[in-house]
């Protein structure tokens, strides 16, 4: 999922002011962020297989393991990767953290300053 050097997307969790936080660092990084919500975003399995191969993770590492329903609910399953896809897209609630897609790369931003690794020429900075 390809997006312009000069803009930022950002899918995260509204409610959370911790992802809230890296909007606002990501309007701080360029003139355009569009920031969607989990749970109005994704619409399809591909586009979640596309953000999954730029963060280079599987589906069960972008969920809360602390989330109560986790612990009730998906704790000790061993789904396929398909499965694992409907798990994200039924329960976007259980995401850890936001995803920020730059260009063609992405990082999931479990702190507020991760956003900072899409910028610069590279549009890396380490």
């Amino acid at each position: 999922m390809k997006t312009r050097h000069n803009e930022i997307l950002i899918y995260y969790n509204p409610e959370n002011s911790a992802h809230r936080k890296v909007v606002a660092y990501a309007q701080s990084l360029v003139p355009h962020v569009k920031a969607y919500a989990f749970d109005k975003a994704f619409a399809t399995g591909r586009i979640w297989q596309e953000i999954l191969k730029a963060l280079q993770l599987r589906p069960k590492d972008l969920l809360n393991k602390a989330h109560p329903y986790y612990q009730e609910h998906i704790r000790g399953c061993d789904f396929d990767e398909e499965c694992w896809l409907k798990v994200l897209r039924k329960n976007p609630d259980l995401m850890k953290a936001p995803i920020a897609l730059r260009g063609g790369q992405a990082v999931l931003c479990n702190n507020a300053t991760d956003i900072y690794k899409l910028t610069s020429a590279g549009l890396v900075a380490t």
